[in-house]
């Protein structure tokens, strides 16, 4: 089942670079593809709110490909004996994927919560093991199980 999650963010990661690299593409383009006009001022506005545009894009573009490697570096078989990075932890509040944000995953009819260990949720899981309860949002849970 991990491996089916693990699969299922590593599409998701590489959407988010796809799309960050066709925006970064396109903003480039248009800072490229101005006109000199009569109005230099409007010639040069427009150029560096198109750098400004494919910047931001390249920063998502980066953040993508980082997540990307992270996700790279999961092995779907370890069973850790207390929650790490890659684990699966099933808890009273839902079941967790600690990996990177990616949000809710539907794998095989089910809901899977992909978050970072930075994550709220995710730092207080890391290092639980079965059986120890966390609080979150005021509510207690316990974790259930973990691989």
């Amino acid at each position: 089942m991990k491996s089916s999650i693990l699969n299922h963010a590593k599409v998701l990661v590489d959407e988010r670079v796809k799309i960050a690299q066709d925006a970064m593409d396109a903003a480039q383009q248009s800072a490229n593809g101005e006109g000199k006009s009569s109005a230099g001022d409007k010639y040069e506005t427009a150029r560096a709110m198109g750098q400004i545009e494919r910047d931001m894009y390249a920063h998502q573009y980066e953040l993508a490909k980082q997540d990307r490697a992270i996700l790279e570096k999961i092995d779907a078989n370890m069973s850790p004996p207390q929650v790490t990075t890659g684990s699966l932890v099933e808890t009273s509040s839902g079941v967790f994927f600690i990996s990177v944000s990616v949000g809710k995953l539907v794998v095989e009819g089910k809901i899977y919560f992909g978050v970072s260990p930075q994550s709220p949720i995710g730092a207080l899981l890391m290092g639980k093991k079965k059986g120890e309860t966390f609080q979150f949002q005021g509510k207690i849970a316990t974790v259930l199980g973990l691989s």
